[in-house]
């Protein structure tokens, strides 16, 4: 049996991208509470790991040539459990290349905006003092839903993201766009992106993963310690 890997984590959309990866992979791992409303992420010897003060992070014993590795950055992690395992990342070039344009397309569209849309519409008001702003909570409610109704075209036409396969950039996608009542969505109008949903949401490693830690989250609109260190200016 390999080495556990080293997962450092909370119970975020961008954590619940690793546990549920390494759930879907059957990798063993041992878990390292990264308590973003605490401040963990400053420790030093996480940035170590993870220099941008972000979890998730890695650290894979077993790593290239057999030396230990760390990786900071979902997707990047992502990449690299597919690569190592051989799992979820598609079996030819063109199924690589779809799973690689739907994972960065998370990356740079779903996570920021949808990250921006929690804040402004969940946290920023209620703040001290209250930073309720009309015009971005206008500007990333419609950027989430412009960018769902592409998903929605998408699996129109393909059982998964990119394609018949389920893969990476599923698991990559799924912990953001769960979360769209809290995005301020609506999905009746989006049949297509619904039943993905369901489907990647009955997966039972999507549910162990959804599940790790979950009595850790708690309500950062309410937690003004947490406010501060979080969303520093």
């Amino acid at each position: 049996m390999s080495a556990p890997i080293d997962l450092y984590y909370w119970p975020t959309p961008n954590g619940w991208k690793i546990s549920i990866a390494l759930e879907e992979m059957g990798l063993p791992y041992a878990l390292h509470l990264v308590d973003i409303t605490a401040g963990d992420q400053f420790d030093p010897a996480f940035l170590k790991i993870a220099p941008n003060n972000r979890m998730p992070a890695i650290t894979d014993p077993e790593g290239p040539d057999g030396a230990p590795v760390s990786i900071f950055e979902s997707g990047a992690i992502l990449q690299y459990l597919a690569r190592k395992t051989g799992q979820f990342c598609g079996t030819t070039e063109r199924q690589r290349i779809a799973v690689d344009q739907w994972l960065m397309w998370q990356m740079g569209g779903v996570g920021p905006m949808a990250g921006q849309a929690h804040h402004f519409l969940q946290y920023a008001p209620a703040m001290e003092p209250p930073q309720d702003l009309p015009y971005a909570k206008d500007r990333y409610r419609a950027e989430v839903g412009r960018l769902y109704g592409v998903l929605d075209r998408q699996l129109a036409e393909n059982e998964f993201v990119a394609g018949d396969f389920y893969s990476i950039a599923d698991m990559a996608i799924w912990p953001w766009a769960h979360l769209w009542k809290r995005q301020e969505q609506r999905i009746d109008d989006k049949p297509h992106f619904a039943r993905w949903l369901e489907a990647v949401g009955s997966r039972p490693a999507v549910q162990a993963g959804r599940a790790l830690a979950a009595e850790k989250r708690g309500n950062i609109s309410e937690d003004k310690k947490a406010q501060a260190l979080l969303f520093k200016r």
